[in-house]
């Protein structure tokens, strides 16, 4: 299922100022906060320097630039993680897509690769690895791709059928050529899955109750039937027709056993007779 949804909501769900989830997946591991503070560190010290050797010249500009070289640590997340979000908003069109995992699988991806020497002296390229879960999603029209994330133990959740959804994009009014697929949500685990969180996740779920109840779709996410569907109890008591049989065969075998004591009595009244008769 594939609905167009508007520019305006569109730019709703991927902002472009980074929002504290994207600010954290950008924020990276020990060694990027290392890098990102050496690089703070070297820009301080050159600033201190050309203060050295041209003293009193643009005082204002070398304490602004002294702040965003100190700070760059902290700030560059927040750059590095807009600068991701503006590679979504160039594309002109985008869309509201359902489908389903086609299938799953683990790949070792190399993220990064350090050049090294080792006790010969030579030259050694070392590359980090990373485990990934590769999510292939896909729908009856034919539209295929696969998703990527960092694997983690919530994966093992993950299985073949399961509703996808998430936002396509596409420079095609129609979205008949999709370029571009943010993260993915998979209702039935409550689980979102993508390298990084480009989709403002709380305007998303709140979109995808609007469509279902306009287009009368029922919600994936949740798991209660309605009335009309759901299986009705046999009722215990029994039907009139039922009782109606009941209370016949309930007459009948009173009946015969009234006449069964009728019998009983004929017969002793009888015996009691003869016996008279004899006497006399």
């Amino acid at each position: 299922m594939l609905i167009p949804i508007t520019r305006e909501k569109f730019e709703q769900l991927v902002p472009s100022i980074a929002t504290g989830s994207q600010y954290a997946a950008v924020w990276g591991t020990v060694r990027d906060v290392l890098r990102r503070l050496l690089i703070s560190f070297v820009g301080v010290i050159v600033l201190f320097v050309l203060d050295i050797l041209f003293g009193g010249v643009a005082q204002g500009f070398k304490f602004i630039l002294g702040i965003v070289f100190g700070f760059y640590w902290l700030w560059s997340p927040v750059y590095w993680a807009s600068i991701k979000n503006a590679s979504y908003r160039k594309w002109r069109y985008s869309g509201f897509w359902r489908g389903r995992v086609l299938d799953t699988f683990i790949t070792e991806d190399i993220i990064d690769e350090a050049e090294s020497f080792n006790r010969l002296g030579d030259l050694v390229i070392v590359e980090n690895r990373e485990r990934r879960i590769n999510v292939e999603i896909g729908d009856k029209e034919g539209f295929r791709t696969i998703i990527k994330a960092p694997l983690q133990r919530i994966h093992k959740a993950i299985a073949r059928g399961q509703p996808v959804e998430c936002l396509v994009m596409s420079n095609d009014p129609d979205l008949e050529s999709i370029r571009e697929v943010s993260d993915v949500y998979i209702p039935s685990q409550d689980l979102w899955v993508g390298a990084y969180p480009c989709l403002r996740r709380d305007f998303f779920l709140a979109m995808r109750e609007d469509l279902r109840d306009r287009y009368g779709k029922k919600s994936s996410r949740t798991t209660t039937s309605s009335p009309s569907s759901q299986k009705k109890r046999p009722s215990r008591r029994p039907s009139p027709s039922r009782r109606s049989s009941e209370e016949s065969r309930k007459s009948d075998r009173d009946y015969a056993e009234l006449r069964r004591r009728r019998q009983r009595e004929d017969r002793r009244r009888e015996r009691a007779t003869s016996r008279k008769d004899e006497d006399y």
